[in-house]
């Protein structure tokens, strides 16, 4: 009998919620060892599954140094406005 896995979704982001160490808010794919869990328990990549969550609104995502972060949708980080700061804005 084979073993019933939770749904890619659902892994993802128990992921998220049980990786996470404060006082970030998101996990690093890579250093976090989700990639490789991942790979582990679906015998699959994980890009495609986390890329159609972010197109869904379902994660958020921000491509770091090494791979990318991924948040739940209310953690992710407000991006700062240096535009504004350039061209003489406060």
């Amino acid at each position: 009998m084979s073993e019933q896995k939770i749904a890619k979704e659902a892994f993802v982001l128990q992921a998220i919620r049980n990786l996470r160490k404060p006082p970030y808010k998101g996990i690093h794919t890579v250093y976090s060892n989700f990639n490789s869990d991942f790979r582990r328990y679906y015998g699959e990549d994980s890009r495609s599954t986390v890329d159609r969550m972010v197109e869904e609104g379902k994660i958020g995502r921000r491509f770091v140094k090494g791979g990318v972060m991924i948040y739940l949708p209310d953690d992710m980080p407000v991006p700062r406005d240096t535009l504004s700061k350039i061209l003489g804005g406060d």
